[in-house]
């Protein structure tokens, strides 16, 4: 439930009741958890709710000073893309028809993203365990990257025959140097926490199950400053790479038409593993 004092506010969309994810908003603070399963994999689904969210952010930031993103589901805080989705994508008969589909995904999600990564108000990503793919994407659109210490980041779609398309690769580019940004995107291997801490990626590391935990205290201090002071200072230390944002979705979907991918994604699909998206 909203908490607020605004019209606007009590009027804003309202999650939808057992969906994917949902939210709070109180004391100038709004948590948005995830909790769709498996670990809260990005879909047509998801993408209708992150939409809903980013239209009702739109009105309570006025009033708000910082945004915490969390996930609810044991396995970590979001591993990606729905690839099963994305995989029935692919199969459409007209290649054409598939690549015009994915691209119209990839705009409404980039504009879900970009709308989190340039608000006014401060945003922590309160992460756990697996936070791969697109749901790294995710976490770096956030200031702040607050993570457990099982946290592990990875970019895996190389092996998929792709390259991230929610644009992690210009956000990446942006917080870190090109090496760690190459050794991410080329190898697909994980990192974990404190190795995420070291090369500037996390701000800071805490102890299993602490994150959110963490992130709302975060959330305390930054009441304390005058919020149209933090804002200024955050569009002066983070701009929004644009021009590689758009570029990124025109090579996603170069790539999508692929035989290749379609490969990738059917061994996906096939796979009897558990996990199959972990390294």
């Amino acid at each position: 439930m909203h908490e607020g004092k605004s019209t606007s506010i009590a009027n804003c969309p309202q999650p939808v009741e057992g969906g994917g994810l949902s939210w709070t908003f109180a004391d100038g603070v709004i948590e948005l958890a995830l909790h769709r399963a498996p670990c809260n994999e990005l879909g047509s689904a998801s993408l209708e709710e992150l939409e809903k969210f980013a239209t009702a952010l739109q009105l309570m930031q006025a009033e708000a000073h910082a945004l915490i993103i969390y996930s609810e589901m044991k396995p970590g805080f979001c591993a990606g893309a729905d690839l099963r989705e994305l995989y029935q994508r692919s199969q459409t008969i007209e290649k054409a028809d598939a690549v015009k589909g994915v691209r119209d995904f990839l705009e409404r999600i980039h504009r879900v993203l970009n709308l989190i990564d340039a608000a006014s108000l401060t945003t922590i990503a309160a992460v756990h365990g697996v936070t791969f793919g697109g749901g790294f994407e995710l976490a770096l659109v956030c200031d702040l990257i607050i993570a457990d210490k099982m946290a592990r980041f990875c970019f895996p779609e190389l092996r998929l025959g792709l390259i991230p398309g929610f644009g992690g690769i210009p956000r990446l580019k942006r917080d870190l140097g090109n090496g760690v940004v190459r050794d991410l995107l080329l190898t697909g291997r994980s990192i974990n926490a404190t190795k995420a801490q070291q090369v500037g990626l996390v701000s800071q590391v805490v102890g299993e199950g602490e994150s959110l935990h963490a992130a709302r205290a975060t959330a305390l201090q930054l009441g304390k400053f005058d919020r149209g002071v933090a804002a200024e200072a955050k569009r002066f230390i983070k701009p929004i790479p644009w021009e590689e944002l758009r570029r990124e979705i025109d090579v996603f979907c170069e790539l999508f038409g692929r035989p290749a991918v379609r490969a990738g994604l059917k061994k996906f699909v096939e796979s009897t593993d558990a996990q199959p998206y972990l390294p």
